[in-house]
């Protein structure tokens, strides 16, 4: 049974004419049920086996398409590595600085911070991104 935001994100695809392939929706589905934050290359191999024609090139331009619809973010981090992110609501990362781990952790908008660099600097601010740092679980009992 599909989940309601697969359902949502498939309608907005299709209302923009984009044709839903297997594939296509292999990579949004994966996207959607995944909490890992995954790179392209971890979406081409958890999907390799089911999609043999399946390349690498044809999940980074599908990702590139959700991304202009609105559909997933890419976060670009420390390690150079783009990592997609389909939860669109205004949330916050916390990252594991040993095993690269991303969290989503809800926390209000911190928009105050907008208007203060907006009247400080003159900028017109569009955006911020807050990263927090640490050691998950998993990492903590490696090192204990």
């Amino acid at each position: 049974m599909r989940s309601h935001r697969l359902e949502k994100a498939i309608e907005k695809l299709k209302a923009n004419g984009v044709r839903i392939t297997p594939q296509r929706y292999a990579i949004l589905a994966y996207l959607i049920e995944s909490m890992s934050h995954p790179t392209a290359d971890e979406i081409y191999k958890a999907l390799e086996r089911q999609f043999p024609n399946l390349s690498v090139a044809t999940v980074y331009n599908n990702l590139r398409l959700f991304k202009e619809a609105g559909l997933v973010r890419e976060l670009t981090y420390g390690d150079n590595s783009s990592r997609f992110d389909a939860n669109m609501s205004d949330h916050y990362h916390v990252i594991c600085t040993s095993c690269g781990k991303i969290v989503d952790f809800a926390y209000p908008p911190l928009t105050e911070v907008e208007l203060v660099a907006e009247k400080v600097t003159g900028f017109r601010v569009k955006s911020h991104r807050m990263e927090v740092y640490g050691l998950c679980r998993e990492c903590q009992d490696v090192t204990h």
